[in-house]
Parts: C-alpha cells; sequence; structure tokens
C-alpha cells in the first residue's frame, strides 16, 4: 500500500451535483487526487426509501474502497442524511458528510432564523434539523423540499427566468418568516446560485456546503493531507454517462474530465 498521504481522496454522490464538492475540494487542496464515483444510472437518492439510500451509499463507499482512498466524502445530502453513521462504522478511513459542516456554516452567520432547502429526503431525515439544534438549540429552524431544483440544475438553467420563479414559489413563505441564513442542502443546488440570490436577495445568507466541506477537512483531517507541490490527478467513475451528464460536468469543472470511465457496480 502507497503512503498515506499520497493515497487519493473518494468522493460519491448519487450523481454529477457532487462535482460541485469535488470542485471546491480541488481549489483549495490542489496537490490531492480524487477519485470521483457518480452513482447516475441510479438517482436521484432524494425520493427513496432510507433502507435504499443506505443500501446504495454502502455500495459506493465500497467501490471506492478498491482504489485505496485515505479519505471519503460523502457529497450527497441523502446519503449524508441517511446513510453516514453506517458508513463510519464500516470505513477503514474517516468520512466526512456534507451536513455536519453545511449546519456549522451556517450557525457560524450568527443568523436566528435558518432554513433548509434540499431533496424530499434530505428534508424528511430532520438531519440538518437535529445538526443545528444540537449546535445552536435557539435558533429557529425552517425547512422545505425543493424537488424540481435539480433537474433546473442538470438543465443547466442556473440564471434562468423559469428558476427565478421556481425558487419564489419555494422560498417567498420562508422569506415572510424572517429567514436570514439558507443552506443549500444539495450539492446540485450552487449551480443555481445566480437565479436564488437574485430570489431571496442581498441581505439573506446562502451557504454552500461544498466551501463547508472543504474546511472541515482542512480543520479534522489535515494530517491526511498531501504537502507536495504537484497537481494531483482525478479519476471520475459515472455508473451512466450520458450526454447531458457529461456537460454538467464540463460546466462544473470548466474542463473535460481528465479520466473519465463509465462503470458497473454491485447492485446489492
Amino acid at each position: 500500500m502507497t503512503d498515506s498521504t499520497s493515497r487519493p481522496i473518494g468522493v460519491f454522490d448519487s450523481g454529477v451535483g457532487g462535482l460541485t464538492v469535488l470542485s471546491a475540494l480541488r481549489d483549495r487542496f490542489p496537490a490531492e487526487s480524487y477519485v470521483y464515483l457518480g452513482d447516475t444510472a441510479r438517482l436521484p437518492y432524494g425520493t427513496k426509501s432510507a433502507a435504499t439510500v443506505q443500501r446504495y451509499a454502502i455500495n459506493a463507499a465500497s467501490h471506492l474502497a478498491h482504489h485505496e482512498i485515505k479519505l471519503l466524502i460523502v457529497a450527497c445530502n441523502t446519503a449524508s442524511s441517511f446513510a453516514l453513521d453506517e458508513l463510519v462504522v464500516r470505513s477503514p478511513v474517516p468520512v466526512v458528510g456534507v451536513v455536519e459542516p453545511g449546519a456549522r456554516a451556517a450557525v457560524a452567520t450568527g443568523a436566528h432564523r435558518i432554513a433548509v432547502i434540499g431533496t424530499e429526503g434530505t428534508v424528511r431525515s430532520n438531519a440538518y434539523q437535529r445538526a443545528l439544534a444540537g449546535l445552536a438549540p435557539t435558533v429557529e429552524v425552517d425547512a422545505v423540499a425543493c424537488p424540481l431544483f435539480v433537474p433546473l440544475a442538470e438543465e443547466g438553467w442556473g440564471d434562468h427566468p423559469v428558476t427565478d420563479e421556481v425558487a419564489r414559489h419555494y422560498l417567498a413563505p420562508l422569506l415572510d418568516r424572517g429567514v436570514e441564513t439558507v443552506i443549500l442542502g444539495c450539492t446540485h443546488y450552487p449551480l443555481l446560485l445566480p437565479s436564488l440570490q437574485r430570489v431571496v436577495g442581498v441581505n439573506v445568507r446562502l451557504v454552500d456546503s461544498a466551501t463547508s466541506v472543504a474546511d472541515t477537512v482542512a480543520s479534522d483531517h489535515g494530517d491526511l493531507l498531501n504537502s507536495g507541490g504537484h497537481r494531483g490527478t482525478v479519476r471520475l467513475e459515472l455508473t451512466d454517462a450520458s450526454d447531458r451528464f457529461l456537460r454538467i460536468t464540463r460546466t462544473i469543472l470548466g474542463a473535460d474530465p481528465e479520466h473519465l470511465e463509465v462503470i458497473d457496480i454491485d447492485q446489492a
């Protein structure tokens, strides 16, 4: 086995939205190498049962373990909500989800009223609500499922009048209740930032879990990071590589992936 610091960081999501997390990690830690698994053949996780999400997440983590990763990033809010505890128990390497880092960043804004927007599964799990209650018991928390946001992000409509209208529909009640900070509880949602910021206005903070995850890796797992000066590699693995997914991948990464492979992981 190679030296621990030279081993790659593993990242997985139900689709390609988690590439926003990968992009933030690579910007922060350019010397690291990464293996990204997008389970695009089985998305979305957000509408599936907790048991199914756990099974898929364990499957993805097991696959990434074969790459001898040194750290596992669960770049999926639904998987972080339903499967993180089980992954921590099973994983031979440290595991970082997106919920706790996002909750920490939201509390750090000093807001008295925080909203979480995410998939149906993430909102139903109450994971963010529990995390926020543990960090700041007096903060008022609202949570709203926004199921149309993912298809809008995948359509590339992050700065579009239709997205503005959908965002107003979902977010107007939150704004009426005086929400000060909104957690983007899905890794697709940063792709909608232009429209979302327009709708919430300049006085409402939008917390992106991608940046928060990078902060957590730096603070909690700095001993695992590679201090070398050479830029690391990115290996991208998808369980389905449609033209749509490839287009989003290029948008998020800013270029064609260095190494892309369509794989078949065990469905059990």
